[in-house]
């Protein structure tokens, strides 16, 4: 009787303790527009895909950090589980990057050029200004 209290609580930290934290990795991004200029306030969003998606109540929710450059030019992340993840990089008068990479050392660091973007061309022909003239009676 005397030791059913300690093995209740053996039983109840058991799991916690046999549960394994996942390898993760220092992430930091750096963005540098055409000109090797650091792009300042450029969103950096980060998903991750496959394995490392949490389940609760039988839905999916996916993992997904968003963080902000700094006037260097350089987002950082906590630590984040390693595996596969979408990568993108959204800032206003540039052409949007997105990428896959697979993480699987202790740090990285990933170095991202912006161009500007592109001109845009259209298979119509430009439209018509409208009629400004009254119809005659």
């Amino acid at each position: 009787m005397r030791f059913r209290p300690l093995l209740t609580a053996l039983l109840l930290i058991a799991p916690f303790a046999l549960a394994d934290n996942p390898p993760e990795t220092k992430l930091t991004v750096s963005v540098k527009n055409q000109f090797d200029k650091p792009v300042d306030n450029a969103a950096v969003i980060l998903d991750f895909l496959g394995s490392h998606q949490i389940i609760k109540m039988g839905k999916r929710k996916s993992v997904h950090w968003e963080v902000h450059t700094n006037l260097q030019g350089i987002a950082s992340f906590p630590p984040v589980p390693q595996g596969t993840v979408q990568l993108q990089v959204i800032k206003k008068n540039y052409q949007t990057f997105g990428e896959k990479f697979e993480f699987d050392t202790v740090e990285r660091k990933i170095d991202i050029k912006l161009n500007a973007p592109q001109q845009q061309y259209s298979a119509h022909p430009p439209l018509k200004p409208a009629d400004t003239e009254q119809p005659k009676q």
